[in-house]
């Protein structure tokens, strides 16, 4: 079909009657990169694809610059006019397509033909305009996240420029194919990589110097009534997660859907980007909202990062579990917030509640293998599959190895170690079968980073928790799924007048317990300060947390020099001793634990 001056190659598929879908592609492909997604789509729809002008089959236009967004929203007419499509269509788009698409759901050239628009990796040249300055303004991490996007856009300049963007461009079929296979995942097959791609990278290069660039102001704020729903590849390499999720609050119902994928997600992840678009489009067309559409809907909520994620707690009673529950909640995040505690467990949801939150309470003892399992399986049938698993319960031992009985180690290593190990594989397994990416977060601590003076049971543990994250994040890095053991140090928490001390008079471990809980209360870090480093590791997919100065300071030192940290540890032990014969000297023959004229 013709549009002004170029010719533009159509090819229709599905059912005569369905809804029309809309598919426009990106650069450098063409219409082809939908294939896949297409054959999914026909079952149900009537699916038209074309390729953009200079692009495939279409014909280029004579001026090099004649591809400016309103030439391209007049090839979209004709595509709309041509095929027939008098009803509102829906729209998807991806890259340059989706930049296509948020001109024609907020200008009004096409006001009242779009019912609804999917965008993939395009932001709205607008959105991103003022996502760069507010995020700017919010101090000197958002200046770095901003220079973070300008790296990830350094080809661009390298495009508009002369010379340099055909020299680039040129450049393109050598790497293109290779790079879908080796940093997508996904197999070049007959069609794409197209065979016009030499082609079709010089004549996109009209696409960034038509339309970018101070040549090119940009009006308004670019909101829209149309339903927009938001696929987000967390992996893509052009295009930070913030970036896409600048549109959030620009349209009045939005949607969000995070993949673990790449730039070519369509590509690489074809039948959940049909699900996805299937499910938006029945439900825009008067089908009900699903509890998927619901969570990502509330995901779609502006200043709510976690808007719609469910995220699983364990040891949600008190202490840094609790705080960590609390902090996701105020982030929008559904919590379900366990502990064996189940009264604790309570206390922590009615919290969050005050405070418009949402927040369910499950009693589970980690401990227990069947118990846990009966846990999994009943979060995921009330309320899906976790987004997020904070795998935080623990106990806390004190005292020689050599006075650890079997019970007292079958029971720490049951909790801190197996607890976490049963969390991971469970919730893991969970996941991975949905195929949406997830993070698992495991509480080791600083002492993972050396051995312990006095608590061999408890850092012996922490460094398996630690050493189980790294071998879980190895692993779970192609499904999706982001790893991170978190090591905090000196934290004042509710544990600290709970540690079960071995090898010692009950009334000396009740001094030594008491000692110690003011020790840490006096150094006053706090676990919300904990909670929002945890917040900040899932939001950066950090692999491994140090929280505090001397967590940081051990991680290092364990890097540089083992020896000192033995050596630190040995100085440790000789202490522990001293407090340790002081105490018992101090603790009378009847065992009270009163000192003479204490009071």
């Amino acid at each position: 079909m013709r549009s002004g001056e170029v010719e533009l190659a159509v090819r229709e598929r599905g059912a005569e009657q369905g809804p029309a879908v809309v598919l426009i592609h990106g650069y450098p492909d063409t219409s082809a990169v939908w294939d896949e997604v297409a054959e999914r789509l026909a079952a149900r729809f009537r699916v038209i694809a074309y390729d953009v002008r200079g692009a495939g089959a279409s014909t280029t236009p004579e001026d090099p610059l004649d591809y400016g967004l309103d030439v391209l929203m007049d090839d979209l007419a004709a595509v709309l006019d041509a095929t027939g499509a008098d009803g509102p269509v829906h729209l998807v788009g991806h890259d340059w397509g989706s930049i296509q698409g948020w001109e024609a759901v907020t200008g009004e050239r096409l006001a009242g033909r779009i019912a609804s628009f999917t965008s993939i990796s395009g932001p709205a040249r607008q959105h991103a305009r003022q996502w760069a300055r507010e995020t700017a303004r919010t101090g000197p991490r958002g200046v770095m996240e901003v220079l973070g996007q300008a790296r990830r856009s350094a080809y661009m300049p390298l495009l508009m420029a002369p010379r340099t963007g055909e020299l680039l461009a040129r450049s393109l079929p050598l790497v293109f194919e290779r790079g879908m296979r080796a940093l997508e995942g996904a197999e070049p097959r007959p069609g794409h990589p197209a065979p016009t791609l030499h082609r079709d990278a010089l004549n996109g290069l009209g696409l960034y110097r038509a339309n970018m660039g101070r040549r090119n102001p940009l009006d308004g704020e670019a909101r829209t009534d149309v339903p927009v729903q938001l696929i987000v590849p967390t992996r893509d390499r052009y295009v930070m997660q913030n970036l896409l999720l600048s549109a959030c609050g620009r349209a009045s119902r939005s949607y969000v859907r995070r993949v673990p994928a790449g730039h070519w997600v369509a590509r690489s992840h074809p039948d959940l980007v049909t699900r996805w678009i299937t499910e938006f489009v029945d439900h825009v067309e008067g089908g009900p909202e699903t509890p998927d559409l619901l969570r990502a809907r509330a995901a779609g909520e502006p200043g709510r990062e976690f808007g719609g994620r469910l995220v699983v707690v364990t040891g949600a009673g008190s202490g840094i579990g609790r705080a960590t529950a609390v902090v996701f909640a105020r982030a929008g995040a559904r919590v379900v917030a366990a502990d064996i505690d189940e009264g604790a467990a309570k206390h922590t949801a009615d919290e969050i509640a005050a405070k418009g939150g949402e927040a369910h309470v499950y009693r589970v003892d980690v401990a227990d293998a069947e118990g846990m399992e009966r846990f999994a399986d009943y979060v995921r049938a009330t309320f899906g599959v976790p987004d997020v698993v904070v795998n935080n319960a623990g106990v806390g031992i004190g005292g020689a190895l050599l006075d650890t009985d079997e019970e007292a180690w079958g029971h720490i290593r049951s909790v801190n170690l197996d607890g976490v190990y049963r969390g991971c594989r469970l919730f893991g397994r969970q996941m991975a079968e949905r195929g949406e990416g997830g993070h698992l977060v495991n509480l080791a601590s600083m002492a993972a980073f050396g051995p312990g003076a006095g608590m061999p049971a408890y850092a012996t543990t922490k460094a398996a928790v630690l050493q189980l994250s790294e071998c879980l994040r190895v692993e779970l890095e192609p499904a999706g799924i982001g790893v991170t053991a978190v090591c905090p140090g000196m934290i004042n928490t509710p544990m600290n007048r709970h540690v079960r001390f071995v090898g010692m008079d009950p009334a000396v471990a009740e001094r030594l317990r008491e000692q110690s809980a003011r020790l840490f209360e006096r150094r006053g870090y706090s676990a919300e300060r904990v909670a929002e480093a945890i917040v900040r590791a899932v939001r950066h997919d950090r692999a491994v947390v140090p929280v505090t100065v001397e967590a940081h300071a051990g991680r290092a030192l364990s890097r540089v020099s083992p020896g000192a940290v033995r050596a630190l540890a040995r100085f440790g032990r000789r202490a522990g001793e001293r407090i340790r014969r002081r105490l018992e000297e101090e603790v009378p023959e009847d065992g009270t634990g009163r000192v003479a004229g204490s009071g």
